[in-house]
């Protein structure tokens, strides 16, 4: 067995990652999951994810715990993506790793402000999203103490 084989053994027996998606349009958040896929990569393990269209749902869904990765939609409305970044940095302890899907490219520096660890534009590239929620699994998985 080659390495790529044991590292997608060892994948497969992780639990899943649970990735919440937040977004008011419901074609935003079905071009995330499509994006997504299954996994993001072979070394990780498959992808769950579960949808929000509210912001008070998103914060009372962390509160609970959970998650392992946030994306929120920068652009919903009537709360962006980015504000409800920074709530969550401010009120969450341990917040999980969030990444903002920005209006613009050059909107990265509101993503930084709402103290995103990652951020990738409109409109959605399915390859620069996968490869910025990889990094940020792979960091998380980093994180966690074997129990």
């Amino acid at each position: 067995m080659n390495n790529q084989q044991a590292s997608a053994g060892n994948a497969s027996e992780q639990p899943a990652v649970k990735v919440l998606i937040y977004s008011d349009d419901s074609t935003t958040r079905e071009k995330v999951v499509m994006a997504l896929g299954r996994r993001v990569a072979a070394d990780l393990p498959p992808i769950r994810t579960s949808e929000f269209a509210t912001a008070d749902a998103v914060v009372s869904a962390v509160d609970k715990g959970g998650f392992d990765i946030l994306i929120l939609d920068g652009e919903a409305t009537p709360a962006g993506g980015m504000g409800v970044c920074r709530q969550l940095h401010d009120e969450i302890y341990q917040c999980p790793p969030v990444l903002v899907l920005t209006g613009r490219p050059q909107d990265g520096w509101l993503a930084t402000w709402s103290r995103a660890e990652a951020w990738t534009p409109h409109p959605i590239d399915p390859v620069a999203l996968a490869d910025s929620v990889a990094e940020l699994v792979r960091t998380r998985l980093a994180k966690r103490v074997p129990a």
